[in-house]
């Protein structure tokens, strides 16, 4: 059995290794070539925290596996980040346990491989300003991968506590883009692109802020009870996600589908525009909408190459059972 470490996984997978595993994961999900295992997501009762798995098969990658791991949102006081997984892999043929991988660093990063991929395939070839909402831990793996699929002009953010975005606003300037804390109105009103990646349990983004044309990528909404945007703005716009079933229980869309403003055929599965079954957005002034619910199989796709990559390098440890 392999280990792979936090460390490792940061030396081996980067944002390109991250993107290619996950649209083709995406794409292997909507051809019916790989399925992801009921998510099971819980509060337990202590220090706030909530704990879950994730896993799934891809037939496709021979990927089998499970994450385990939740959200923790005292840990910045104790020096960690408030996300904290890992990744067992198996081997589909035998059932043996194949890895053990740290899931920290992968989380983030196929999180914001995920953004990306929608940008990528939904955003308008000429998007110039890209809006943040958002600040924490997983927003500056969201904009490096952002700005790498248009050539973005300026960032504009916000975020509930405005200490944070100097430290956005570091990375931006490392990447070359100016940016500005504005309010939410101003946000809506000159971003192309908006990226969501928050914990809110309430509407953050209303559909009157909103411009036509603009790509949204909804990053933050993983559970039952939270959400980012106005019901409004869900359904007005044409609507994408990683996974159907997960956007309408715990995603993004999961309010607009209890209140009876969208069906869940409304929602197209992002890997049937990879795929070309879908031609995906159809106008400059189409308001385009990628529900991120984060699925077991984004994880256990960064996990293999973390994997075989930290194998090949030979900088996994290697233990028998």
């Amino acid at each position: 059995m392999l280990i792979v470490s936090e460390e490792t996984c940061k030396e081996v997978v980067g944002r390109s290794d991250a993107f290619t595993a996950v649209e083709a994961v995406f794409a292997a999900m909507a051809s019916g070539d790989a399925y992801n295992f009921p998510v099971i997501r819980e509060a337990i009762g202590h220090v706030d925290a909530l704990y879950g798995f994730k896993g799934g098969f891809d037939r496709a990658g021979l990927t089998l596996g499970v994450k385990a791991g939740g959200y923790w949102p005292g840990n910045l006081k104790n020096g960690l980040i408030n996300h904290q997984s890992s990744v067992f892999l198996f081997d589909p043929d035998t059932g043996q346990l194949s890895a053990l991988v740290g899931g920290n660093y992968l989380t983030a990063v196929r999180t914001a491989a995920s953004s990306a991929i929608s940008i990528a395939h939904l955003a308008r070839p000429d998007a110039k300003v890209l809006g943040m909402v958002g600040a924490g831990h997983q927003a500056g793996f969201q904009l490096r991968a952002a700005a790498e699929q248009r050539d973005f002009e300026k960032v504009v953010a916000w975020n509930f506590h405005p200490d944070m975005l100097p430290t956005l606003g570091k990375i931006a300037q490392e990447i070359g883009l100016p940016f500005e804390a504005v309010e939410r109105e101003q946000l809506g009103a000159e971003a192309d692109v908006i990226i969501s990646i928050t914990s809110a349990h309430e509407a953050l983004m209303m559909k009157d802020w909103v411009k036509p044309g603009t790509h949204l990528a909804c990053m933050g909404t993983d559970t039952k009870g939270k959400q980012e945007m106005d019901l409004e703005l869900i359904a007005a716009a044409t609507l994408f996600t990683d996974e159907v079933a997960q956007s309408t229980t715990i995603g993004e869309t999961q309010h607009a589908i209890a209140a009876g403003l969208i069906d869940e055929s409304d929602i197209t599965p992002i890997g049937a525009v990879i795929n070309k079954t879908h031609k995906g957005r159809t106008s400059p002034d189409e308001i385009t909408l990628f529900d991120g619910t984060g699925v077991g199989l984004q994880d256990l796709a960064v996990a293999s190459v973390a994997a075989r990559i930290a194998e090949q390098q030979g900088k996994a440890q290697v233990i028998d059972l």
